[in-house]
């Protein structure tokens, strides 16, 4: 039986209808998010929000990525010739295998593997577990297309804390190179450096009366403003940080440190954000006895600003950082704290 022509017009025009809602809906969510997290600044400096799928994925401690193209030496404490695996997730395990205790300290902190069955030739499958003189400057071979090990770290209790270190103390970082890689490079990078000119805290939210001491978010209440986090830039002059894509991103919690869009602005969280899901790279964790300083930075004086139509406070005077390596053993960071 043949059907009319107008059978379908209903269902028709009601998908379109759908579809223009959420398609609106998409837009109004990516808007408000942007607006929320844009630094401030001229137009040059300025970063959207890049909102990734980041889904509920790895927990902090079962992370182990590498980086592709990038061959990491040190001196060997298992030979690959002998150590073969199937997959650098394999590799990554066996090297935080040799963690004593607590996930520290680590007899290897560096693994190097060779995936590539094409370019490996009878190398494939090598596991190369390694131990740095200095985990904070890795020995690296020159990155490129032409190398065929994928390479990563790993840092034990006590081990990958950075300083940045203000003029009200410093705020120690517990970075994740198993989580994100790349990201933790680019920190590394900055350690190297005789000044960070130009990297500062440029806006200071507080936890208002949004979120509780704990950073839990209080029952009716809105969610910002203010929208409890300290935001600033790692764009030091001269330097240009190589461009991170989105890695680790699980739910923002007090403490989280993590990249606006693909920084080198970034945020530390004073708050538990379940409400921004997984959009942002989190590369480390302030260590929980530093909040005090974070929070302190947070009640200076500041002003209103409107980005995007968007209420946002930025400090009247921005706070200088520099990043530093940790002047003692801080211990392990303490993720319930």
């Amino acid at each position: 039986m043949g059907r009319k022509p107008n059978d379908s017009e209903p269902t028709k025009y009601t998908t379109m209808i759908l579809l223009l809602v959420g398609l609106v809906s998409c837009t109004v969510v990516y808007i408000f998010m942007s607006a929320v997290m844009r630094p401030t600044g001229s137009p040059a400096v300025e970063r959207r929000l890049a909102v990734v799928d980041g889904g509920d994925g790895d927990v902090d401690g079962e992370c182990c990525n590498g980086i592709e193209s990038f061959e990491l030496w040190g001196a060997a404490v298992k030979w690959g010739s002998d150590f073969k695996v199937n997959s650098t997730n394999e590799c990554c395990e066996a090297c935080k295998a040799m963690c004593t205790g607590n996930h520290g300290p680590c007899l290897c902190d560096t693994w190097v593997f060779c995936g590539n069955k094409k370019a490996c030739g009878d190398k494939f499958g090598e596991c190369w577990l390694k131990k740095q003189k200095d985990t904070l400057a890795p020995d690296k071979q020159e990155e490129g297309n032409k190398i065929m090990w994928t390479s990563g770290i790993v840092f034990g209790k006590g081990e990958g804390i950075v300083a940045l270190e203000t003029e009200f103390g410093a705020i120690h970082v517990k970075l994740l190179p198993e989580c994100s890689p790349h990201s933790v490079f680019n920190i590394l990078e900055l350690l190297g450096l005789r000044h960070c000119a130009g990297c500062q805290f440029f806006r200071a939210e507080t936890l208002g009366q949004v979120w509780d001491a704990h950073g839990d978010h209080i029952k009716d209440a809105s969610f910002g403003p203010p929208y409890a986090l300290l935001q600033g830039t790692l764009g030091a002059q001269g330097t240009t940080l190589d461009t991170v894509t989105s890695e680790f991103c699980p739910e923002i919690r007090r403490g989280s440190v993590a990249w606006v869009g693909l920084g080198p602005e970034f945020f530390i969280s004073l708050a538990n954000h379940q409400e921004w899901k997984n959009a942002y790279t989190v590369f480390g964790y302030v260590l929980p006895d530093d909040m005090e300083i974070v929070e302190k930075i947070t009640q200076l004086p500041t002003k209103l600003d409107v980005w995007t139509g968007v209420n946002v406070t930025v400090l009247e005077n921005p706070v200088p950082l520099r990043v530093r390596r940790a002047k003692s053993n801080n211990g392990d960071l303490n993720l319930n704290s």
